[in-house]
């Protein structure tokens, strides 16, 4: 599977773009094929400018309801641990794998993207 278009936002990024690309390469193959299915799904660089804020286009929610799957992330992923990066890319994934949210019998969100990582083999470093 072509994860280009999911990378090249991190050109700029050599370590980023690689970590980024291992958590795609390691999802299941049905995550994989989710992601690349939908047209909502993207990855971008935070372009956060301190007085300005971020410019980012988004789409409007479809007819089913369903809004934009956009992960955001930080260069500063690029200095942090591998296995922190790793986890926070897993993280970020997870959240839109399940659109925001639970998985399962975990209701809060957050929890449900810790554990849907942690199943594809990111947990959170200690």
């Amino acid at each position: 599977m072509s994860f280009t278009k999911y990378t090249a936002p991190f050109a700029e990024y050599p370590v980023l773009q690689q970590r980024v690309l291992t958590v795609l390469k390691q999802l299941p193959e049905d995550v994989q094929a989710d992601f690349l299915s939908d047209e909502r799904f993207r990855v971008e660089i935070d372009n956060y400018v301190p007085g300005v804020g971020w410019s980012f286009l988004m789409p409007a929610p479809g007819i089913d309801g369903n809004g934009s799957r956009c992960v955001i992330l930080r260069s500063k992923l690029a200095d942090a641990s591998e296995a922190f990066a790793h986890y926070v890319i897993a993280h970020e994934f997870a959240h839109a794998f399940l659109r925001n949210g639970g998985w399962g019998e975990i209701t809060d969100v957050e929890q449900a993207a810790d554990a849907l990582a942690a199943s594809w083999g990111f947990e959170r470093p200690a």
